[in-house]
């Protein structure tokens, strides 16, 4: 069992920054791919970044590549989002969610390849 917890969330403005932090409980951190996932109001979930857990692959939605940036230390158990440049259509409750994959270099992206999810936290960007 892994149990994620999400924080860094809040309101800023359209070109600001954000970093938001996932803390993972449970012994098989260092082989669970891990991703972050976002849901807007009326929306679906959908993919945003996900690293595998040699970190050496990364994956991203292309309306985030060259701003956002996942990174993660296995030794903290720990993965974080940062955002910069951020944009009105970022905002969403944004999701960690992680699965423990045997393949060290493998990141996945969709939703129902993960197992564990964190209850989310609120990004709200304002024009």
């Amino acid at each position: 069992q892994v149990r994620l917890v999400e924080s860094g969330g809040g309101l800023v403005q359209a070109g600001d920054s954000l970093r938001l932090s996932c803390a993972a409980s449970g012994r098989t951190f260092s082989r669970s791919v891990m991703g972050w996932f976002r849901q807007a109001p009326g929306k679906q979930r959908e993919f945003v970044a996900s690293i595998s857990w040699s970190g050496a692959s990364t994956y991203y939605v292309d309306s985030v590549k060259g701003r956002f940036t996942i990174s993660r230390n296995n030794a903290k158990s720990t993965v974080d989002l940062q955002m910069n440049r951020l944009k009105p259509e970022d905002t969403a409750v944004y999701y960690c969610a992680a699965t423990v994959s045997g393949a060290a270099n493998t990141a996945l992206t969709h939703r129902e390849e993960y197992s564990f999810w964190g209850r989310g936290t609120q990004v709200t960007v304002s024009s």
